[in-house]
């Protein structure tokens, strides 16, 4: 009689996969040090595995592929910094003067938004409210430069030294994670071996497919801004979509800041037409809510095999659990846990796999027990 094989994990198995994750990003929150140089590490690892495959496959050991490879993207950058160093020197007045400029024409539009609001509400007009914003804008402005602007800074520089973990952390994984996965192999049982190797490739495919999925989001989101700022009518619309999806990889603070700028370049180049800003912010509004209910469970939760409905749920969830921290790194950690709930929950309702481990154990016990009759 043929046997049957499990499909997947049940809603108990689904109900620990979702605590699990929770739990996860809880106990991530207080270990953003050393998981944020983690993850960046993991990007950098599969945007450089493929040229490491090549030089594999061309004869090179494994070490040599990886030191070849990192070797020459460090120089690359270094070429890169080099080249844009002077570029940035010569620029860095104007670049200032722009970015001011712009903040200038952003608090010029919101308080001719609040004077035309002011002007149809008796209560906002009695309230002084667009005195009172300018004056609060301007004291958080003198107070931030002043206070949290040295402290921001003090707290860069501590940073920094973990974020340079993510290229050790990138080449070690190259050069050293097949070693890896045969060290965590020898340590599982025979019986379970063909599935521990799975387990293994399945969350590598899974880190592997959410950061694809990224890359698609990110197309996507740039495709759709660009096009609609071009209707709009805003210059450089392609390269203000690129950027606005980057800011995009952190979910709702990446969005709201980028259309701040889109919105504070509007209110600058168009000084005259505040429909222009308000059109961009309705664009963003719309982009947003494809990528929450469209995009990204067509992208991201496709890619990790997830239901649309588990893959907007859990991003909430990150959020009101671990803040930004949350919402940037829930989809792939769910994918990994997912993966092995789903493992190791079908291992647990597989009978035969437990009785070849009884059946691989007694054989031992007889073995090492066999003189001592």
């Amino acid at each position: 009689m043929r046997r049957l094989q499990p499909s997947g994990a049940g809603p108990l198995a689904w109900c620990g996969i979702l605590l699990a994750t929770t739990l996860a990003l809880f106990l991530f929150q207080h270990l953003l040090w050393l998981v944020l140089p983690f993850l960046f590490g993991l990007i950098a690892y599969y945007f450089l595995y493929p040229p490491v495959q090549r030089l594999v496959f061309a004869g090179f050991s494994q070490e040599a592929a990886a030191n070849i490879t990192v070797g020459a993207f460090a120089l690359l950058l270094i070429v890169c910094f080099a080249l844009m160093l002077p570029w940035f020197a010569a620029h860095a007045v104007s670049v200032q003067d722009t970015g001011q400029r712009y903040l200038q024409g952003g608090l010029t539009l919101l308080n001719e938004t609040l004077r035309a609001l002011e002007a149809q509400s008796r209560f906002m007009r009695d309230a002084h409210v667009a005195d009172a914003v300018s004056s609060g804008i301007a004291r958080a402005g003198e107070g931030f430069a002043q206070e949290r602007l040295p402290a921001l800074m003090l707290g860069v520089a501590a940073w920094l030294p973990s974020f340079l973990l993510a290229p050790f952390l990138a080449y070690f994984f190259l050069r050293d994670g097949r070693r890896f996965q045969r060290f965590l192999a020898r340590a599982v049982p025979n019986a379970y071996f063909e599935r521990t190797l799975h387990l293994l490739y399945e969350v590598d495919r899974t880190t592997r497919a959410y950061f694809q999925g990224l890359i698609k989001l990110t197309v996507l989101d740039a495709a759709c801004l660009a096009i609609g700022l071009w209707l709009i009518g805003l210059s450089s619309p392609l390269m203000l979509g690129l950027i606005t999806a980057v800011l995009a990889w952190v979910p709702y603070v990446g969005s709201i800041l980028g259309c701040a700028v889109v919105v504070m370049v509007a209110a600058t180049d168009f000084p005259g037409s505040p429909g222009v800003a308000y059109a961009a912010v309705g664009l963003f509004v719309f982009v947003r809510l494809l990528d929450d209910f469209v995009f990204m469970p067509l992208t991201i939760g496709r890619s990790l095999k997830m239901h649309p409905l588990v893959t907007v749920l859990m991003i909430f969830v990150g959020g009101a659990v671990a803040g930004v921290a949350g919402l940037l790194l829930v989809l792939p950690l769910l994918g990994v846990v997912m993966v092995i709930g789903e493992t190791a929950s079908i291992v647990a309702a597989d009978p035969r796999l437990r009785a070849r481990h009884a059946h691989a154990r007694r054989l031992r016990l007889q073995s090492v027990t066999r003189d001592l009759g």
